[in-house]
């Protein structure tokens, strides 16, 4: 059973979420808070597999309550949710180690598929969310969008043609074990895999891995694909 805590300071979304989330049998909302201060105690209390948080939320917000959870209870999962136009706070939320982000307009299967994955251990971005960061940024121009894919790709270069792979899968949101499958490997391999292509890149996480695959082409940001039908 996968336990998760929702915090959002708007109720009908909580509830939109509680709902959403009993239609799926193998998960259980253990615990709900109106604000990031308190959903950081809650979680504390609680220990459940995965927080999700909106991104933006009076007093403490979910950014800061993303980083003060993986600090004091690191074995928790942090999904974000988010709408369009927050570009910004999804590329804080990178930085404080999230593991996840959903649209709240998205579809209820890919809230139920993010938390399952990130709950396997795997990172999640939604399509369109991976879509907006990549837009974001390109922002700068298209000199200065050519300069970070061209930078993008010749670090993905630098991974083994391995990692390549391992990499292609991270960016789609699968855990260890369904690349393990997929690659016919241990998945204590693919683990060794995905530690080395974190160093190898120069990023903290799955979620940040997951930016650069998009950034260089390794994952189509278009695909609609949900890990969690993996069999």
């Amino acid at each position: 059973m996968i336990r998760i805590l929702i915090a959002d300071d708007e109720p009908m979304i909580r509830a939109g979420v509680r709902a959403v989330l009993a239609t799926d049998p193998g998960i259980t909302v253990v615990a709900e808070a109106a604000d990031g201060h308190q959903a950081v105690e809650l979680v504390q209390r609680h220990r459940p597999q995965v927080a999700v948080l909106d991104i933006r939320m009076p007093g403490t917000g979910g950014i800061e309550a993303a980083a003060e959870i993986r600090r004091t209870v690191p074995e928790t999962g942090v999904v974000m949710l988010t709408t369009f136009g927050e570009d910004e706070y999804i590329l804080r939320a990178l930085s404080e180690g999230a593991a996840g982000f959903l649209i709240k307009s998205g579809e209820p299967e890919e809230l139920i598929a993010g938390i399952r994955a990130v709950a396997d251990g795997a990172a999640y971005l939604s399509p369109k969310v991976a879509a907006r960061v990549v837009a974001h940024l390109a922002a700068g121009g298209a000199g200065a969008q050519a300069n970070r894919r061209s930078a993008a790709r010749a670090r993905v270069e630098a991974l083994t043609t391995r990692e390549r792979e391992v990499l292609a899968f991270l960016g789609s949101g699968f855990s260890n074990g369904q690349i393990a499958r997929r690659l016919r490997l241990a998945e204590g391999t693919v683990k060794a895999h995905v530690s080395s292509i974190l160093a190898r890149l120069g990023v903290d996480n799955r979620a940040a891995a997951a930016v650069v695959a998009h950034e260089a082409g390794v994952v189509p940001v278009s695909s609609d694909r949900l890990p969690y039908e993996d069999s």
